[in-house]
């Protein structure tokens, strides 16, 4: 993912805003959700991709 980002500066050209597109920083909102998910689901065990086929054939979800 390549930002576009500028920089709103004051009167002695420190840096003090940054600006990007809203497309990007819907992004950045949807990364740092995932992150957060992955997070919360640490502890959670884990399960092979069979078993997860399994439980949804038994589910009727697939």
């Amino acid at each position: 993912m390549s930002i576009k980002i500028k920089f709103l500066t004051d009167e002695e050209g420190k840096r003090h805003s940054v600006v990007i597109p809203v497309e990007d920083y819907q992004e950045m909102l949807k990364d740092i959700e995932d992150l957060v998910t992955i997070a919360e689901r640490k502890s959670e065990s884990n399960i092979t991709i069979e078993a997860l086929k399994k439980n949804l054939k038994i589910d009727g979800l697939i």
